[in-house]
């Protein structure tokens, strides 16, 4: 743990439900449900899975936007729960986040000059006008935008340069870990190989570690060192990105590589449909999380939740089947 950037262990988020005002009892909704993983320096995690599974409650949670209900999280060895106001300080300076919608997480009456040194003026770092313009300038340069656009406004860029922005912003305290929650989505395909690029890129050159949240398995193997598979709340399956598109053990995994579109023309491959869509997490669930979705369960199924299964080298399956 020692030798780690960031600890998780048995990560828990639940969100109150209220069934019934008067007599109905107060269910949970199961967001994050023990997750436990660790991240080193310079390395880049991959957190895949379906709208609702759970990954972008994650990121919050890690950055405490969202206050954990149970487990701990370590940052350099320390528990984050017996951290002082200027350890939170040292902490939130070096954990930033990427938010998926880069116009909406960029206030629209700011200049870009005002929203990349936010954090510069609250922090007390840089004072004067003239080193906050000059820093901005560095970070527009960084992430490969021209210095003449520190008085423009969100509205008169495009989608990857809004993105490129809060890049820039994410990068103004110089942070150790940067934990991305679907950067690409929202842009084109010749605009996201730019912007995981770059980003592959700014971690080479400042030892960044990366925590990349994603839908898009493709787009994970492209930037990962390890993929972490989620599914209402839980980690499925965990592997580094070669062995897991090699040897996938997990169901769902295969599910979701089954999906990934086929580059060469002409040739074609056998997808696998899952039934329904991702159930709400709500209150405690018996045997295996995907039980209800998956092709193969059986009974064991749904009476024992499935143990970790050694697939390969640092390969592993929640699955009683992998």
């Amino acid at each position: 743990m020692a030798s780690d950037l960031l600890a998780v262990k048995h990560l828990k988020k639940y969100f109150p439900v209220q069934k019934n005002m008067f007599f109905g009892k107060k269910a949970f909704i199961h967001a994050v449900d023990g997750i436990s993983f660790a991240i080193g320096p310079r390395q880049t995690i991959g957190l895949v899975g379906e709208s609702g599974c759970g990954k972008t409650t994650l990121g919050r949670t890690l950055v405490n936007l969202e206050k954990p209900t149970a487990g701990e999280i370590y940052f350099k060895g320390k528990n984050t729960a017996d951290f002082k106001y200027s350890e939170w300080y040292e902490y939130r300076k070096s954990v930033q986040f990427i938010f998926q919608d880069p116009y909406s997480s960029l206030n629209p009456r700011k200049t870009v000059l005002d929203i990349v040194t936010t954090s510069l003026r609250s922090s007390n770092l840089l004072y004067s006008k003239k080193k906050l313009a000059g820093r901005t300038e560095e970070l527009l340069k960084l992430v490969g935008l021209s210095t003449q656009y520190c008085h423009h406004y969100p509205h008169e860029f495009s989608g990857g340069q809004r993105q490129r922005i809060s890049i820039a912003r994410a990068l103004a305290l110089s942070p150790e870990l940067l934990i991305c929650d679907e950067p690409v989505s929202a842009l084109d395909v010749s605009i996201q190989a730019q912007v995981l690029n770059l980003l592959n890129g700014l971690k080479n050159k400042f030892n960044l570690s990366l925590i990349f949240i994603s839908h898009d398995l493709a787009v994970v193997k492209h930037v990962s060192d390890m993929i972490f598979v989620m599914y209402r709340g839980k980690i499925v399956e965990k592997a580094p990105g070669a062995s897991l598109f090699a040897h996938t053990g997990h169901p769902y995994s295969k599910a979701l590589i089954s999906a990934i579109p086929e580059p060469k023309v002409g040739k074609s491959k056998e997808r696998i449909i899952l039934k329904g869509d991702v159930s709400t997490p709500v209150g405690e669930m018996k045997g295996c999380c995907f039980q209800d979705r998956c092709y193969m369960a059986q009974k064991i199924c749904k009476k024992q939740e499935p143990p970790a299964k050694q697939v390969a080298k640092e390969h592993t399956a929640f699955c009683h089947f992998a």
